[in-house]
């Protein structure tokens, strides 16, 4: 009886646990540009760390990231000019939506 008793006792200590804690969605930059096949690589900088993610379909989404300050540069593809939008501040469960990019030529 003993022997069952710490079995239950365990199991229960280990299904609060993991029930304990609860998913949180991960921070992100996300946005479209257009026009949609003038974009091909978006790059999102903060600090040391640079991270880069290809437009597919107009859209981009950095997912996962540590919260902090970025900068986002969509690198163009000719005729057109990259753009650049600094200190974007993602915080802790947040996706920041940069809207809608439109690339000048």
């Amino acid at each position: 009886m003993n022997r069952t008793f710490k079995t239950l006792s365990l199991f229960f200590i280990t299904s609060a646990a993991l029930f304990s804690f609860t998913l949180r969605p991960g921070s992100g930059i996300k946005g479209t540009v257009a026009p949609a096949e003038s974009a091909g690589t978006v790059y999102a900088i903060s600090g040391t760390d640079t991270l880069k993610v290809e437009v597919a379909q107009g859209a981009f989404l950095f997912s996962d990231i540590k919260p902090g300050t970025y900068k986002v540069t969509v690198e163009a593809k000719a005729p057109y000019k990259n753009f650049s939008k600094e200190d974007i501040a993602v915080k802790d469960g947040e996706v920041v939506d940069l809207g809608a990019i439109t690339l000048a030529q």
